[in-house]
C-alpha cells in the first residue's frame, strides 16, 4: 500500500509518498481502508518539533518515535480483530487515531475507541474534519469552559478548523456567539451562525469593555491580563493552542490568576473520546454543525498541504483525498 513517511523533524519536503507493507489487525484492533484524511496543527507540530515539549511528551528527542503521520481518517472498515465487537466490515467509520498514527495512507489500524459510525450526511471527505477539531472544540467548550445556555462566549481564531466548529457548537448549545477572525473571514463566521463579529485587524476585544463569559483562545497571543480584562466576574479562559509563551504563562500563571478571583484560566489538553464522535455525530445529522473544507490535496501532495496549514491560514480544514468522491 501507499503511506506517507517521515523519517525525520523538519519542514513538510521531509515527508515521502512510498510503498510500505499492509499491516493485519490484532486482537482487539480495526484496519480502515481510508478514504480521506484531514490535517490538523498536531500535524504540524509532530512534523516539525517547532514546540519543543513535542520531543519531551513521546514525540522521539532527535527523530519521530513514529515515522508515520496522520491521525484525522475517515474510511471503511476492512478486517477487524478477533476481539472488536462494535464494528465489522464494510462499517463506515470515521476518528482520530493519534497514538497509532498512520492515517496519511491508503489503509492504517486504529483502536475500536477510536472510531465511531461516521455521520450519515457527511461524504468520507466532510466526516474525516471533523475528529480532533470537532472534539478539540466541544471539550473546551462544554468541559474545560463549562458553557451554559444563555452565556455570551468569545471564540479567538473563529475561521481556522477548531474555530469553525467552536462557532457552531456554541451555538448549539445555546451560547450567544462572538467570532473573532480577519476581515476576510468575518462573513464566513456569520454564516456559521455567529451572532457578533470582530475583525482582529481593526479592534482589540480585550480593550472593548464588553465582557464575556467564556473566551476559547484558539491560538491566542494576548497576555493573561488582557483576556482577563475581557472575562465577567465568574468568566472562564481556555487556551487552545498558541506559541510556547502562551502555553507557558497559561501553565504558570493561570493557577494563580485563578486562585485570586472568581475567574479562571486554563489550558486545554484534548482527549480522544468515542463519546463524543457519537456527539458530534448527532449535531451533524441535526444540521447543527457542518465541517468547513478549505482546501483538498491528493495522497501524494501531502508535503504541499503540509505547507499551506503552516501558513496559518486555513479557512477551515484541509483534506487529503485518498479515494476520490464518487
Amino acid at each position: 500500500m501507499k503511506a506517507i513517511v517521515q523519517p525525520r523533524y523538519g519542514k513538510p519536503d521531509v515527508l515521502r509518498l512510498e510503498e510500505v507493507e499492509k499491516p493485519a489487525p490484532g486482537e482487539k484492533e480495526i484496519l480502515v481502508k481510508i478514504h480521506a484524511a484531514s490535517l490538523n496543527a498536531y500535524d504540524w507540530h509532530l512534523l516539525t518539533a517547532d514546540i519543543f515539549l513535542v520531543r519531551l511528551m513521546g514525540g522521539g528527542f532527535f527523530k519521530p518515535r513514529n515515522d508515520r503521520p496522520g491521525a484525522d481518517i475517515a474510511g471503511v472498515v476492512d478486517v477487524i480483530g478477533t476481539g472488536v465487537t462494535q464494528f465489522k466490515p464494510g462499517d463506515e467509520v470515521y476518528g482520530d487515531i493519534a497514538g497509532k498514527g498512520g492515517g496519511l495512507a491508503e489503509y492504517a489500524l486504529a483502536r475500536e475507541k477510536q472510531l465511531a459510525f461516521k455521520p450519515a450526511n457527511l461524504s468520507f471527505e466532510q466526516a474525516a474534519a471533523v475528529p480532533m477539531a470537532g472534539i478539540t472544540a466541544l471539550q473546551g467548550l462544554r468541559d474545560a469552559g463549562r458553557l451554559q445556555a444563555g452565556q455570551r462566549v468569545l471564540i479567538q481564531g473563529a475561521a481556522g478548523g477548531v474555530g469553525t466548529f467552536a462557532v457552531q457548537i456554541a451555538k448549539a448549545l445555546g451560547a450567544e456567539v462572538t467570532a473573532v477572525c480577519s476581515t476576510g473571514n468575518l462573513e464566513q463566521a456569520r454564516s456559521l451562525g455567529a451572532d457578533h463579529v470582530i475583525d482582529y485587524t481593526r479592534e482589540d476585544f480585550t480593550r472593548s469593555g464588553k465582557q464575556h463569559n467564556l473566551i476559547l483562545a484558539i491560538n491566542g497571543y494576548h497576555p493573561l491580563a488582557d483576556y482577563k480584562r475581557a472575562l465577567t466576574p465568574a468568566g472562564v479562559y481556555v487556551m487552545a493552542g498558541g506559541k510556547f509563551r502562551q502555553m507557558f504563562e497559561a501553565m504558570l500563571l493561570g493557577p494563580r490568576l485563578s486562585e485570586e478571583g472568581g475567574k479562571k484560566f486554563s489550558g486545554l489538553s484534548t482527549k480522544q473520546s468515542q463519546a463524543d464522535l457519537l456527539f458530534l455525530k448527532e449535531l451533524i445529522e441535526a444540521g447543527k454543525v457542518k465541517p468547513v473544507v478549505d482546501k483538498r490535496f491528493s495522497l501524494d501532495q501531502a508535503s504541499e498541504a503540509l505547507r499551506y496549514l503552516g501558513t496559518g491560514h486555513a479557512k477551515g480544514k484541509v483534506i487529503i483525498t485518498i479515494v476520490p468522491e464518487q
